[in-house]
């Protein structure tokens, strides 16, 4: 049988990369437990830089003589984002997917007594290992649990980059009838052949037994199997409407006793997607109400505990969320499992996001890490479908780039052929591109009215694609606006970081997304504030500040309580503007977000008006504030006679407060305004000549040659320290740079540009 021990505690963490760590004891090394990360504190705007480089783990493991007649696996969590594992100085594994789980067999480097295991973990920019670049913190560190695996010489696979070594696949065959296929590969690593068999038993959750199944198996070195089984009539997993799951208990037998098991819970559902009636569940449409999560906790980085998961699913599960977007990689197991539990159907997704490796074009690194994720949440029946790719477009769109989609796909369907595919455009990709017809779903990050356009333009969007793609199930993958709970404003305005502004973008996002069928859902970008080291926006350094709620978990925007209001079926009310609370106006419109019919408003104690009506954010108009406080009181009646009540102090006075005021520093967002640094009045466009330097070439072919290199420097010499420019010169071009928000480049500019560069000849 296997026995799983806990491995996180007492391991000593050097914060420099000395080679002789292999085999030689850290002398003066700090201890620590797992999950770990170094990163934990510049990694969230603790420093104007964080610290990316190798690191050292190191931990002893004392070995007695019968341990070595087992088979010992280290089985490591993640390591962000390459991990090197040396036993006693020998090498014997690494893993260069920083959000997977791998495994490293330890006996045949052990010995009986004393064994120092030490852990090499790096975070550094390698141009083959994704991701390389994106608007989050790579921590690095050993951010989730370690353990050792002790087990018998016949066991369940636990080389082939899965997690169970059995696969389960309930697959509706016809009727109300249901396939199990249980498949899967078992080692023996013993000398000898032997007789065998592997019995699987599905129990519902009376513990009655449903299905019963037994292969007779001659074990070898290797040797796969495979079983079918059916079930009439099963109850249905129904999402967070009835999650139900069964237990499938999976046996290797020799010689009667037991030499390895698995128990994996079993979600038997359909899953469709349509364009006429949306997403559908077991035949029925369900509306995809999402949010995105990152695995990023404030104070501990991604080194985050269960307690940290269960936490982030009340939340979740308090807004009324049915859908997750678990991006941009792989999250821990536990929270998949999570999922199953309570019925959120989730995108599952690898980093392969920004920009392609311009080091191996075929990106190999992305297929590892997509069969790394298939393989290790296949039986989790939450996931509906497997994310290639996120924005991989921003910089570059070659014929690389959509092979490697391509690929990628094929990938996911000889991994997992019964679920779907999904990726996640950039706003530049047009509807009619090819590429939106390489996945099954097809998602936009649209953030019009923040980065770009109007809010409304929203439904201008959807509706041009559906025009170019009638046949393509459409989602919102990403949307969302950055705030801070601190600035408040009467007049909400783009990029003024408000919590009034966060609401009236979510609420014509929501709306939007409810008003056309062939939006299969959104995801709002994102549940919570995360770590991205490299920003500096919105009063706030190395977070990224588009959460409905923040970094800490401590407080909910008022956004949050929108979506409840239209999501959750819990009774309850809220009175939006609560940190809004010195008003230097005297007549103020007050948002109450509610999913009750029946509300009463109350001013200092005195029945102020009485609203019936079934919109979630419901506005009292004019409420006229006395000097001084004012205490404003809302209860709404539940269908059974419930009262929900909730209240907010507000304080009128004479100016307004100036902390409510976000003051922009443009230096800090590399604003420009390219009309008063250049002379841009000459408009008139020129004719590209082949052989010639031009915006369309990269900016590493800009930089070998020193005359087109002084053109770049020339317009944005004051921008190349940024570590984007390092990262993504060998693919990015000016004319990628202009579908950037973040650089704001007129058309204007792109010709004054053109015409400097497109008289330097190019080198043969």
């Amino acid at each position: 049988m296997t026995h799983a021990m806990a491995f996180n505690d007492h391991w000593t963490f050097a914060a420099t990369d000395d080679s002789t760590y292999r085999f030689q004891p850290i002398p003066e090394g700090e201890l620590v437990s797992l999950p770990h990360t170094w990163n934990r504190t510049d990694g969230q705007g603790g420093a104007d830089s964080y610290y990316r480089g190798a690191c050292w783990y190191q931990k002893g493991l004392n070995i007695s003589a019968e341990d070595l007649t087992k088979r010992i696996y280290l089985e490591v969590g993640a390591a962000g984002n390459i991990g090197h594992v040396y036993v006693n100085g020998r090498l014997a594994g690494e893993s260069r997917c920083g959000y997977a789980m791998f495994r490293v067999p330890l006996t045949p480097f052990l010995k009986e007594g004393d064994n120092l295991i030490a852990i090499q973990v790096d975070n550094s920019h390698h141009n083959e290992v994704f991701p390389l670049m994106a608007d989050f913190t790579f921590y690095g560190g050993l951010y989730r649990e370690v353990k050792l695996l002790y087990m018998d010489d016949i066991h369940f696979e636990m080389m082939d980059n899965g997690r169970d070594g059995v696969y389960l696949t309930p697959k509706k065959s016809n009727g109300q009838t249901f396939e199990l296929r249980v498949e899967g590969q078992v080692a023996n690593e013993s000398a000898t052949t032997e007789s065998g068999e592997v019995r699987v038993r599905l129990q519902d959750q009376d513990g009655t037994t449903v299905l019963e199944n037994v292969a007779q198996l001659t074990l070898e070195a290797q040797t796969k199997f495979a079983m079918r089984c059916e079930i009439s009539d099963p109850i249905l997993w129904e999402g967070v409407e009835r999650p139900y799951l069964y237990s499938a208990s999976i046996e290797v037998i020799v010689g009667g006793q037991i030499r390895d098991s698995r128990n994996i819970p079993v979600g038997f559902r359909t899953i469709e997607a349509t364009t006429d009636r949306g997403l559908l569940l077991n035949g029925k449409p369900i509306k995809l109400n999402g949010v995105c999560r990152h695995q990023d906790f404030g104070g501990a980085g991604n080194a985050i505990t269960r307690e940290h998961m269960d936490l982030d699913m009340s939340l979740i599960r308090e807004v009324g969320a049915n859908s997750l977007r678990l991006a941009h990689y792989q999250h821990d197991d536990y929270f998949y499992s999570l999922c199953d539990r309570y019925g959120l159907l989730v995108w599952a997704e690898i980093p392969f996001i920004s920009i392609p490796s311009a080091q191996d074009p075929e990106n190999r690194n992305a297929e590892e890490q997509l069969e790394r994720l298939v393989k290790q949440a296949y039986n989790h029946c939450s996931i509906y479908c497997w994310g290639v790719q996120n924005e991989i477009t921003i910089a570059v769109e070659n014929e690389h780039t959509h092979r490697s989609i391509q690929k990628l796909v094929r990938l996911a369907k000889e991994l997992d052929p019964n679920r779907m595919t999904a990726q996640a455009n950039i706003n530049g990709v047009e509807d009619d591109s090819i590429i939106n017809r390489y996945t099954d779903l097809v998602g936009y990050n649209l953030y019009y009215g923040w980065y770009y356009g109007e809010i409304k333009d929203l439904y201008d969007r959807f509706d041009s694609f559906h025009r170019a793609q009638p046949d393509v199930p459409l989602i919102l993958s990403e949307y969302g606006v950055d705030t801070n709970p601190n600035y408040h404003s009467y007049t909400p305005q783009v990029q003024d970081y408000t919590e009034e502004y966060q609401l009236l973008f979510h609420r014509n996002a929501i709306e939007a997304i409810r008003s056309r069928p062939f939006v299969q859902g959104g995801y709002v970008w994102n549940m919570f504030d995360f770590g991205s080291a490299n920003r500096r926006e919105g009063g706030e350094t190395g977070k990224n500040l588009k959460g409905l709620v923040t970094i800490d978990r401590a407080l909910k925007k008022d956004a949050f309580y929108l979506y409840k209001a239209y999501w959750s079926k819990e009774p309850f009310v809220h009175v939006a503007g609560r940190r809004f609370a010195n008003r230097h106006q005297e007549r103020n419109d007050i948002a109450i977000l509610s999913n009750l019919r029946r509300i009463r408003v109350y001013l200092n104690g005195v029945l102020l008006t009485e609203i019936q009506n079934d919109d979630p954010m419901k506005i009292v108009k004019d409420v006229s504030l006395s000097y001084g406080e004012n205490r404003l009181r809302v209860e709404g009646m539940d269908e059974r006679g419930g009262i929900h009540a909730d209240e907010i102090q507000l304080r009128r006075v004479s100016d307004i407060d100036p902390s409510y005021v976000h003051v922009k520093k443009e230096e800090a967002k590399h604003v420009v305004n390219w009309f008063e640094k250049f002379d841009l009045s000459n408009t008139e466009s020129i004719e590209l000549k082949e052989g010639y330097y031009s915006t369309f070439d990269t900016i590493e072919e800009l930089y070998r040659h020193e005359e087109a290199r002084g053109v770049f420097l020339k317009y944005f010499g004051d921008m190349t320290n940024n570590p984007f420019f390092e990262v993504t010169k060998s693919v990015m071009s000016i004319e990628k740079m202009t579908q950037l928000a973040f650089f704001n480049i007129p058309p204007e500019l792109l010709i004054a540009i053109n015409k400097e560069l497109n008289v330097i000849k190019k080198k043969l």
